[in-house]
């Protein structure tokens, strides 16, 4: 190990655990009551779960504002995440680097505030900073940590939702995240690489990635529950979160605040129907999700994409729409007593496939297993072990070969391994190891002038701590 590698391993072990404090942007469920360490009386209303502020003088809100707001249907929180990572062997370079995000957020029940039946809203807002170990050090598709973004202070989403038929049904309207609603897997949120989130594949082949984090666009989604195990979501989206933006510039820049609106681009449509099975329909054993999106707008083709007509038998060319299949499985293999969770032995696997002529990236799995609430004494700690695959489509491994590449692009496999460990409700450290292979799908190290070589593969040590109130 070089000089630069030891002295980033030990700043991140030695200041990690001490340094940050984070809320994960991903796990964005709010519930009405917090859990409380032994000898508290009941919390009072509003708090969510966890809270830090279980463990504050007077639950952290000595004037009772948030107990009032609560009482008339309006409840909020502010979250910090905060990440410590570094490659310690290769990527592009070696360095440590932080990235945090501070997420504050406003839910309001209008059947509370209005009398109108059923009606909610709900805002919430980031402010990013830090810098990205993805783009600086390892060039990979797959991002390291799931909050990295361009600094900036903006607004994310904000909805109203009409609930229908004792709830069964609802419509959703205003601005939202594609990835609040689909492609999830519940038990893969431990993981903090961003393609545990929103697959690789989907943020390759959408303009900037689509509505997600952090941005979102201007959409409208409809739920249904048939049954209590069966449902089915759609949405309709603003597909392109930035456009238009100058070439070298971060999307982040077009779209700074998260105010653009914007409502002159092709849309986006998303369906995904959710089957839940075993045990019974209130605690099931496992669900499986089937879906896909289709985007309207238009898709340069691999092979022959613009700007690269310098070849005689080259003809640049676009396709019209693009589309995407995906297949999510979550199951429970052994559930701790009394639980009705996902907590015990779990794992989550998942699939989705794209056209190869207009995507880069055109095939994608994962899988993985967390292991949570089963470490003697410390019932809220976990461990998660997971695998991603990229794959390369075949039109664009083909033009690599085509135009005398000596490298050619063919797939990335990340694996990740972290542990949750709780110092109090609220508020966790979590230390993380990644090893990437193949960053950015095999490519020639530009970074470091090296054209006939591949960007060596990067193993990244780090600690992310997460702290909701």
């Amino acid at each position: 190990m070089n000089r630069d590698a030891a002295v980033c391993l030990a700043f991140i072990l030695s200041t990690g655990p001490f340094l940050f404090t984070q809320s994960s942007w991903a796990d964005q469920l709010h519930h009405p009551h917090a859990r409380l360490p032994d000898g508290m009386g009941a919390p009072p209303p509003g708090l969510p779960d966890p809270s830090i502020a279980t463990s504050l003088p007077s639950y952290g809100d000595p004037l009772g504002a948030r107990s009032a707001f609560a009482r008339q249907g309006i409840s909020y929180g502010i979250d910090y995440t905060g990440d410590v990572l570094g490659n310690v062997t290769g990527g592009t370079k070696q360095s440590a680097h932080f990235a945090g995000l501070l997420e504050g957020y406003l839910d309001g029940d209008l059947e509370k505030l209005t009398g109108t039946r059923g009606l909610s809203f709900h805002l919430d807002f980031y402010q990013i900073h830090g810098t990205s170990i993805t783009a600086e050090n390892i060039s990979s598709i797959v991002s390291v940590s799931n909050i990295e973004a361009f600094p900036s202070t903006r607004l994310h989403e904000l909805w109203f939702e009409q609930a229908f038929y004792d709830e069964r049904a609802s419509i959703r309207f205003g601005q939202l995240g594609a990835d609040s609603d689909f492609l999830i897997s519940e038990v893969a949120t431990r993981f903090i690489a961003s393609t545990f989130g929103w697959t690789t594949l989907s943020s390759d082949n959408l303009p900037y990635g689509g509505p997600i984090y952090p941005f979102a666009t201007p959409a409208v989604r409809l739920a249904l529950e048939a049954q209590d195990y069966l449902g089915v979501k759609l949405g309709i989206y603003e597909s392109d979160p930035a456009a238009p933006c100058a070439e070298g510039l971060d999307p982040g820049q077009c779209n700074e605040h998260g105010l653009d609106f914007r409502l002159n681009d092709p849309p986006l449509l998303f369906i995904e129907g959710a089957y839940s099975y075993g045990r019974n329909s209130t605690c099931p054993s496992g669900t499986i999700k089937v879906g896909g999106w289709y985007d309207f707008g238009d898709f340069e083709d691999q092979r022959h994409p613009a700007g690269a007509g310098f070849f005689a038998y080259d003809r640049a060319s676009r396709h019209k729409g693009n589309e995407a299949a995906y297949i999510v499985l979550d199951q429970s293999v052994y559930r701790i007593p009394g639980q009705c969770s996902f907590k015990g032995i779990s794992v989550f696997a998942r699939a989705i496939v794209s056209p190869a002529d207009r995507n880069q990236v055109d095939k994608y799995a994962d899988a993985g297993i967390v292991i949570d609430g089963m470490v003697p004494g410390r019932p809220n700690d976990g461990v998660a072990l997971g695998i991603a695959y990229t794959g390369i489509s075949a039109d664009a491994s083909e033009f690599d070969r085509a135009s005398g590449l000596s490298i050619i692009r063919d797939y990335e496999l990340i694996w990740e391994l972290n542990y949750v460990a709780e110092i109090v409700p609220g508020w966790v450290l979590q230390p993380v190891m990644q090893y990437i292979h193949n960053p950015g799908g095999s490519v020639p190290d530009a970074a470091n002038d090296r054209p006939n070589q591949r960007i060596e593969d990067a193993f990244v040590l780090g600690v992310r701590t997460i702290v909701n109130y």
